[in-house]
């Protein structure tokens, strides 16, 4: 355990090393739940929860960024922070949902009809957000699925067999893997998602051996005339 909080507190600090505000920030926040996870041993639904509200607010303050409705020094924060051809990527995406809000525009065809992807040297075809791609590509129903994804891992998470800690450090993880999603392109690189599936496989999959229980009382035992 101390082997990998070392390890924990390294990838926090080669982040800082390559100045990567997001990897930092990920990183930092995935450390400090997996230590306050200790604590919530009673509360696992309680801290998945809050992990899925998070995702929402990441979620709406993406939104609200490209509907205009932050206050003008928070928008031009992120804004510089973002960088002014995201955000372009971004709107040309939000006009293709909104062109055909039901189904969207076809898999793999924003790339074809944004014209921020058309003046870029060498564009990539995606909007670098997740559920702006969803929306643009697939309409409502894709976004409806790509939701029910993430809400599905937080439901098998909750009635995992792991230990509490375990289960919220994984959830911690695969929400800072969600935030990221949502603001840029991780979900592009397999390397991303097969180490996100690999994660949530090991969390949610039947303990080898034995591992500390959440529940300090043992279960009740039926014997012949009783209970023990």
């Amino acid at each position: 355990r101390a082997a990998l909080f070392l390890l924990a507190g390294g990838t926090v600090a080669a982040a800082a090393v390559v100045g990567s505000v997001a990897g930092v920030t990920a990183c930092a926040g995935v450390l400090l739940c997996s230590l306050a996870s200790v604590r919530m041993r009673r509360h696992r639904g309680l801290g998945l929860a809050g992990l899925g509200v998070m995702t929402g607010l990441v979620t709406g303050l993406c939104l609200a960024l490209l509907k205009g409705a932050l206050p003008s020094g928070l928008s031009a924060s992120l804004e510089g922070q973002l960088s002014q051809h995201r955000i372009l990527l971004w709107q040309d995406a939000l006009r293709q949902a909104e062109s055909d809000p039901g189904l969207g525009m076809g898999p793999g065809r924003f790339g074809e009809l944004s014209p921020t992807v058309g003046e870029t040297l060498l564009p990539d075809g995606k909007p670098h957000s997740a559920p702006l791609q969803q929306a643009a590509e697939q309409g409502l129903v894709g976004v409806c699925l790509l939701g029910a994804v993430f809400c599905w891992l937080l439901y098998v998470l909750w009635r995992s067999a792991r230990s509490t800690p375990v289960v919220l450090t994984a959830g911690a993880a695969l929400t800072a893997l969600a935030g990221l999603a949502t603001l840029g392109n991780a979900l592009s690189f397999t390397t991303v998602t097969a180490g996100a599936g690999l994660l949530a496989g090991v969390a949610t999959a039947r303990p080898w051996g034995d591992e500390p229980s959440d529940s300090t009382t043992a279960a009740p035992v039926r014997v012949r005339g009783g209970r023990v």
